[in-house]
């Protein structure tokens, strides 16, 4: 009888010790993902006018070019950027060129609030370079320095990087290179289908 007792104490305690390792080990494991930002969506209008010396835009142009941009930089996919107070007509290049922008960016919320009006947030990585995204050119340099400027800052954001060079009056010698993290919606995790 106390050999049989002996031997569940031996086990029990085998037993108790490994599932305090388990979870030692899983408070350790750096691949766990750290809980998601809740954040909400804050809305910005801006009417933003750009002045520059090499690129001119029409103003359709201009605003196509911003919606590109508040796109890659975090700005929810509703994002609006319309031409306004051109002086020349539709597709015309515009030295006077402006566009209104109306978007959206995510912004931490304290931990207590309504709850309807928060989601998941992380950070992602964004590149502004030339071709990324896509339609990015070099005659953008200067339109990539006044959204750092004047727009960016209305995104919640961190680690930026600014390389931008810009060359007045010349693409030869300018360089777009902006880097930084910006809070976006976490990704739904995609269902898998079972067979």
């Amino acid at each position: 009888m106390h050999m049989k007792s002996f031997h569940m104490l031996v086990m029990g305690s085998a037993l108790f010790c490994g599932v305090l390792s388990c979870r030692a080990s899983l408070a350790d494991d750096s691949s766990i993902a750290p809980p998601a930002t809740l954040a909400a969506w804050q809305q910005h209008q801006y009417t933003f006018q750009f002045y520059g010396f090499t690129t001119t835009y029409s103003c359709n142009g201009l605003a196509d070019k911003l919606k590109l941009l508040l796109i890659a930089a975090g700005a929810r996919s509703d994002a609006k950027s319309t031409p306004g107070g051109c002086i020349r007509g539709f597709g015309e290049p515009d030295k006077f060129a402006q566009a209104y922008l109306t978007f959206y960016t995510l912004a931490p919320t304290p931990e207590k609030g309504a709850e309807s009006a928060r989601v998941a947030a992380d950070w992602r990585a964004v590149t502004l370079v030339v071709h990324s995204p896509r339609d990015l050119a070099v005659g953008d340099c200067e339109l990539v320095e006044q959204f750092h400027t004047y727009i960016l800052p209305m995104f919640t954001t961190r680690n930026i990087d600014n390389h931008i060079t810009c060359v007045p009056n010349q693409d030869s010698g300018s360089i777009i290179n902006l880097r930084f993290e910006s809070l976006v919606p976490v990704a739904p995790v995609a269902k898998q289908k079972r067979y």
